[in-house]
């Protein structure tokens, strides 16, 4: 009896061969398709019921509005793009230099061990619950803030916005360290042979050829921090409020409503207007037309400086 292990088959015709090249292509093509009906259908979807509230409320009301009161039928749009703008620009003061220095860390200084170990456990962060970090920020983060003596409400947008930063932290510095690790060696060495240190070789070398993937971690985590719904509901409070620009540290203390927490408040009303409930569509097709121009951003820079390192 033969012991041997049939091999391949190589005498398969290659008419079967090219059968199945062909049924790999069309289910590719497929799930392709697949995904861009349903991007294509959520936004149609969302502009038409956008659309019905626009017939019913004038867009320079809405877009220009200081008041959004539901239960007057008020909808003006800058209370809550306020509360939005001032989470994205804190958590970004956060989480955008602690990024790139973890990035610059992990990518340049780190032993291969100790990054093995670091890198998945900044990740691991990225796998909370947003919930969590929202319960985090009320019962820990705001008391600890009261603490040091700041005069911060129970709901405010400082505690929201510090978990919003550290939230899209390994966000920033993933994809900032692969960026990095991505610079060919050639280009440090040359720093070296040019007698720099290595702290200039990575500030002067590394990470301006690693500026496109650095910009497109910026602009991704400003996308997510935009859209971050959970910890703004539990932390930011649930008042739209216009920025108070003649006390600007005051706005840190108090609570606001960024447009994410508006749309689960008017979700979960026990009653709610036609009116209002299409306003749920105005506001969340403002949030995608804000979050696609920035990744349009985002491709645009980064095809500009890969270009010029390329």
């Amino acid at each position: 009896m033969s012991t041997e292990t049939p091999g391949p088959n190589i005498t398969s015709r290659p008419s079967g061969r090219a059968a199945r090249e062909r049924m790999y292509r069309y289910v590719l093509l497929l799930c392709a398709a697949a995904s861009i009906l349903v991007t294509v259908s959520i936004v149609v979807l969302l502009a038409r019921d956008a659309i019905t509230f626009f017939t019913l409320v004038n867009p320079v009301d809405f877009f220009t509005g200081t008041e959004f009161l539901i239960s007057r039928n008020v909808y003006g749009l800058l209370p809550l793009l306020s509360g939005t703008l001032l989470v994205t620009v804190i958590s970004a003061v956060i989480a955008l230099p602690t990024g790139v220095a973890a990035a610059v860390y992990l990518s340049e200084y780190a032993s291969d061990q100790m990054r093995s170990v670091l890198k998945p456990g900044l990740e691991i962060l990225a796998g909370i619950p947003t919930v969590v970090y929202g319960i985090f920020a009320l019962v820990y983060v705001t008391p600890f803030l009261q603490t040091i003596g700041l005069p911060v409400n129970t709901f405010n947008i400082l505690s929201a916005s510090i978990m919003v930063g550290i939230m899209i932290i390994p966000m920033v510095s993933s994809l900032s360290e692969d960026a990095m690790s991505s610079v060919p060696d050639s280009l440090r060495q040359a720093g070296y042979g040019m007698g720099a240190t290595k702290f200039e070789v990575t500030t002067g070398v590394v990470v301006p050829a690693a500026a496109s993937g650095i910009f497109s971690s910026f602009i991704l985590a400003l996308s997510r921090a935009i859209g971050e719904t959970m910890i703004v509901v539990v932390a930011a409070g649930s008042r739209p409020r216009m920025l108070n620009l003649s006390d600007p540290l005051a706005n840190l203390f108090q609570g606001y409503q960024p447009m994410t927490a508006a749309m689960v408040q008017i979700n979960s009303a026990d009653s709610v207007s036609q009116l209002g409930f299409t306003s749920l569509f105005a506001i969340g097709l403002t949030l995608f037309v804000i979050t696609f121009l920035l990744n349009l951003l985002s491709n645009r820079i980064a095809a500009r400086y890969r270009e010029e390192y390329e």
